[in-house]
């Protein structure tokens, strides 16, 4: 298969406060350093073509779907001339932020990263198509008020789809093997909401009864991501619970959640929400409207 180089327009937004998105015609791209911290998902539109991700080859046809978590791995691509392709990337972070704890993407991210191409039917692949390029429309709407909650709706919608075509081409996979079963179980362990105190990976390869080494090393094999951001992911929306309740006070919180020291605690949350617990509570504060001037009679 002949490699293709292509200079095709990329529609880019960055600023240092709001997650990075990247969206793209030219496949060439997909593994640049400025996605080294983002999620791919690419869109094969005409012929067909391949790429080595995780030292194994992968090939792809018109409507396939590839979905990349960490797309800095990919190598060899080559593609057949005239090919067509869209994609859009977001940081993997970003994209975690969305999801509740109690979601399909474990069992999923698991499979993809096995295996990240999903074969998909006209109609699915055209859904996929019409979510990207809705987020793509909004990509310059950087200035307004709501624009990370705007793009956080559009990307949440590309998500659940394509965790229903997943589910649909590859049904629920069960993982018997030691592997897929500890990584199951931290899972379980974090359901039960014990993170609101436990956030050191240590303690969970303890409970698994697995070296700390072999919990980080299975965890980023089976899923592609870190035993600390599924650690994260089951505690920020419980940090944001406790600070949504104005009953609670700062040292409580900090208390409840077992951070030892507050200036700790404020730099998991400056880390986790972008801002101190105190200016996280006053985001959630209406803005107060100026006083209209009285009329003169």
């Amino acid at each position: 298969m002949a490699r293709k180089f292509a200079q095709k327009e990329d529609f880019c937004y960055l600023c240092p406060m709001k997650p990075h998105f990247q969206y793209s015609y030219d496949i060439n791209g997909i593994n640049a350093e400025s996605l080294a911290d983002c999620c791919l998902h690419l869109i094969c539109l005409e012929g067909e073509g391949s790429f080595v991700y995780n030292e194994r080859c992968f090939h792809f046809l018109k409507n396939s779907l590839v979905v990349v978590p960490s797309p800095c791995k990919i190598k060899n691509i080559a593609v057949v001339e005239g090919s067509k392709f869209e994609w859009f990337a977001a940081p993997n972070r970003f994209l975690q932020g969305l999801l509740p704890s109690n979601n399909y993407s474990i069992g999923g991210s698991i499979s993809l990263n096995a295996n990240p191409v999903i074969p998909l039917s006209d109609n699915d692949a055209q859904r996929f198509l019409n979510d990207i390029r809705r987020i793509k429309e909004r990509l310059n709407d950087a200035d307004l008020r709501f624009y990370i909650e705007i793009m956080g709706s559009l990307c949440l919608t590309m998500i659940y789809d394509i965790f229903e075509f997943h589910a649909k081409y590859y049904g629920t996979t069960q993982h018997t093997d030691r592997a897929g079963y500890i990584v199951s179980q931290l899972m379980d362990l974090l359901s039960t909401g014990i993170c609101r105190t436990e956030r050191e990976m240590r303690y969970y390869a303890e409970r698994l009864n697995v070296s700390p080494k072999y919990l980080s090393a299975t965890v980023r094999r089976m899923t592609g991501n870190s035993v600390t951001s599924f650690i994260d992911r089951h505690a920020v929306p419980i940090l944001k619970k406790y600070l949504n309740d104005h009953r609670l006070s700062i040292t409580q919180i900090c208390e409840k959640m077992n951070f030892t020291t507050l200036s700790y605690f404020s730099r998991y949350c400056k880390k986790h929400l972008g801002m101190s617990p105190q200016e996280y509570r006053k985001s959630l504060q209406p803005t107060k409207s100026s006083p209209r001037p009285r009329s003169q009679t």
